[in-house]
């Protein structure tokens, strides 16, 4: 069975694709870079970011991923190379193959990098809680996680109402005592039900930045997964 890229797009692009116009890793500047690598990492978000290699990533010349979707008997996949420091982004698809630079959109190319948004955040979710601005933190302790019901902390994070492609949205970041994640949830409009909570399993380092390569819902049914990770120094 065949999904049409536009119904995978608005079935599957429903976490961090607010952080468009927000995150200092969308400038080409390298100073801007390390300028927000150097931050005073004591808080939780820097920790978290650390864990998965943060501190590394100014380093980061290319990083390739494809992003896969199972629901059921569905499969869907999309494959980026992504260049951050010049702002260089390649997509290929089943359909398509699309080669731009962030600091050069236009309206035709918002679709894609739509998508490119929500997948890598996916993939640097705790990247992000370091790049992206105009959000509010708020943490918790001895929380329970969605899934597993494990007793971890929560870290939440909401981002404003203006800007990005979904103004709004809440999320739920579930993180055991060595500052790894282990489950999230995903609040569209910051409601107070999640729209989908998954899994973070399955890390693996690849030159220095951590990866969660699996994520499921409580069901089994969806699983969203990395394949061909790559990242060049």
């Amino acid at each position: 069975m065949k999904v049409t890229y536009a119904a995978l797009f608005l079935l599957f692009a429903v976490v961090g694709c607010n952080n468009n116009q927000k995150s200092s890793e969308n400038s080409n500047s390298i100073e801007v870079m390390e300028k927000k690598d150097s931050i005073e990492n004591s808080d939780i978000r820097h920790q978290i970011a650390n864990t998965n290699g943060f501190q590394n990533w100014k380093d980061v010349s290319e990083i390739a991923f494809t992003f896969n979707v199972d629901r059921g008997k569905n499969h869907f996949d999309r494959s980026w190379v992504w260049s951050p420091k010049t702002g260089d982004v390649s997509m290929k698809s089943t359909k398509d193959t699309v080669n731009y630079n962030r600091a050069k959109m236009d309206s035709l190319i918002m679709k894609t990098d739509a998508a490119f948004i929500n997948d890598k955040y996916w993939l640097l979710a705790p990247f992000q809680l370091v790049w992206d601005d105009g959000i509010t933190v708020s943490e918790k302790e001895d929380a329970v996680a969605p899934i597993s019901k494990d007793t971890l902390n929560q870290l939440t994070i909401v981002y404003g109402n203006e800007g990005g492609y979904t103004p709004g949205d809440a999320y739920d970041f579930f993180y055991d005592e060595n500052f790894k994640i282990k489950e999230w949830n995903y609040r569209k409009g910051n409601a107070e039900t999640p729209s989908m909570s998954t899994t973070w399993e399955d890390y693996e380092n690849f030159n220095g930045i951590e990866i969660a390569k699996m994520h499921k819902d409580s069901t089994g049914n969806f699983k969203l997964y990395f394949t061909n990770i790559s990242v060049k120094k």
